[in-house]
């Protein structure tokens, strides 16, 4: 299966303040896109829109062949970590993950197992998320984003709160992805992280998507 995302003049504004406006691109599997930008930029809204979290203002955007501007429905085949990810509290990161599996009816406990042991977790660990570290927090959140094994990956900031050996394990975590053929897009501050991992870099600025030069 091939993996796209296709955007025409795509645009989108809050009470006539417009944060994004004539936003063109065609991504496609077996690569990863990064997009780079100050706080407000219009990069994490860009990526709730095509998960289908925030609606279209204006223009096109097509998910896997599936035109969702006009459609309040989340695509299927995403994963993301977008901002903080929210868990319950009182709960194993494994009990997490399986209200979640079980909500969807994908997969079962042995992908949740499968999900956390790649990404550094033990799901035996019966220690609460509300006593996870913001580093556990945001391991438990690639967990949960790749779980199904998605064919578009999205990451905002997903380096936050990791020491060396998981940022080490994000850049894995994409490698493996993109020779598996998906579709990666990458937010982050750390540029010249982001410039080095993707195929494609943009830089989001006064509401454009501005294609760089990726090393």
């Amino acid at each position: 299966m091939s993996y796209t995302i296709q955007a025409e003049n795509l645009s989108k504004s809050f009470n006539n303040n417009v944060i994004l406006s004539g936003v063109n691109f065609q991504w496609e599997g077996g690569k990863v896109y990064g997009l780079i930008g100050r706080n407000g930029s219009g990069k994490t809204l860009l990526m709730r829109m095509i998960c289908g979290l925030t609606p279209v203002s204006g223009g096109t955007l097509i998910v896997n062949g599936v035109n969702i501007t006009q459609r309040k429905i989340v695509p299927p085949g995403i994963g993301a970590v977008i901002e903080t990810p929210s868990f319950l509290p009182a709960f194993s990161g494994f009990r997490n993950l399986c209200f979640l599996a079980e909500l969807r009816g994908k997969i079962g406990k042995d992908e949740v197992r499968q999900a956390m042991e790649a990404v550094g977790l033990d799901p035996r660990m019966r220690k609460h998320v509300g006593k996870y570290s913001l580093g556990m927090r945001q391991r438990l959140g690639l967990a949960q984003a790749t779980m199904e094994d998605p064919g578009i990956l999205i990451l905002d900031e997903p380096m936050n709160g990791l020491d060396a050996d998981g940022i080490t394990m994000v850049h894995n975590l994409i490698d493996l992805y993109r020779k598996k053929g998906r579709l990666i897009i990458l937010a982050s501050h750390m540029i010249d992280d982001v410039m080095a991992t993707c195929d494609k870099v943009y830089a989001v600025k006064d509401g454009k998507l501005q294609e760089k030069e990726a090393s």
